[in-house]
């Protein structure tokens, strides 16, 4: 790849106030593409309509310019792959949609509603949640609908399948399907695309090059290679952060708001010195 066609992206949610956990990642990616002399992509991914508000979107950019970090495109910038807010992206996702449905790989499922709430979201938002193995009870389940709607969709993984990749931070991963995780959820019963198929739609559409997020989100990125093969597209690089604890060994979550970066720029801290605990790549 040459240098001038490298092309990153960083991925907040409003969902809460940035912190330090966030900053470090977000950091790490604006490096990278510096140093590859690309571009850098903002996307403002309020995929969940119940969570988002427009407070944390106007928050988070004013915090990451304070960081010192910018970006090439993205909701206040514009560029050429917008819109850059992925609640004004449904068109992207619906091609997808239809793109599986024809390949064979979705199914409806009427089995739970349990995970639903969670799953517009990347799962570093509430780990814990991560969508636990399916059952398969739906699995022979088929729709000639044309549209997602009122049903819950999931993805068929191949069973037994493992998915490798080499994380430029966190070295050689494998992932069993059907045994690290299983039948996932690509779309909401309540019409919101999940997060497993707008993160891989988005960055197909925007031309991303590497992936840089978190390592809570390395099994993601295994189910996210079974979407672009089923799609015929290669993935992207990927480089998944260490994550930034707390002093009790925690990780960060939104929660800690003693830790957002609205809190640490109101008690006085630089942005050198936040940027300077971030850990070490």
């Amino acid at each position: 790849m040459n240098r001038s066609e490298y092309r990153g992206r960083i991925a907040p949610s409003p969902t809460g106030l940035l912190h330090v956990g966030h900053a470090s990642t977000f950091w790490t990616a604006f490096q990278r593409a510096l140093q590859a002399g690309g571009r850098l992509v903002l996307r403002d991914e309020d995929l969940d309509p119940r969570r988002s508000r427009p407070e944390f979107a106007n928050a988070m950019l004013e915090d990451l310019h304070w960081l010192g970090i910018r970006w090439d495109e993205g909701p206040d910038v514009g560029g050429p792959f917008g819109p850059y807010r992925q609640s004004e992206r449904r068109t992207v996702y619906l091609d997808v949609w239809t793109r599986l449905r024809r390949q064979g790989v979705l199914y409806p499922c009427s089995c739970s509603r349990r995970d639903l709430a969670e799953s517009a979201q990347a799962p570093h938002d509430n780990p814990e949640n991560d969508e636990p193995l399916y059952s398969g009870r739906c699995r022979e389940k088929t729709s000639d609908a044309i549209d997602p709607a009122g049903t819950t969709w999931r993805f068929r993984v191949p069973d037994g399948a493992t998915l490798r990749f080499d994380d430029g931070s966190a070295g050689a991963q494998a992932y069993t399907a059907g045994k690290d995780f299983g039948d996932f959820i690509v779309w909401r019963r309540d019409d919101v695309p999940a997060y497993q198929l707008a993160v891989v739609a988005d960055d197909v559409a925007m031309k991303i090059s590497e992936v840089v997020r978190g390592r809570d989100l390395l099994k993601s990125t295994a189910r996210q290679l079974l979407v672009y093969e089923a799609l015929g597209v290669a993935p992207p690089a990927f480089f998944h952060c260490p994550l930034v604890s707390d002093e009790t060994g925690q990780r960060l979550a939104k929660r800690h708001d003693a830790m957002s970066l609205r809190a640490l720029r109101a008690s006085g801290v630089a942005p050198a010195d936040v940027i300077g605990g971030f850990p070490q790549k």
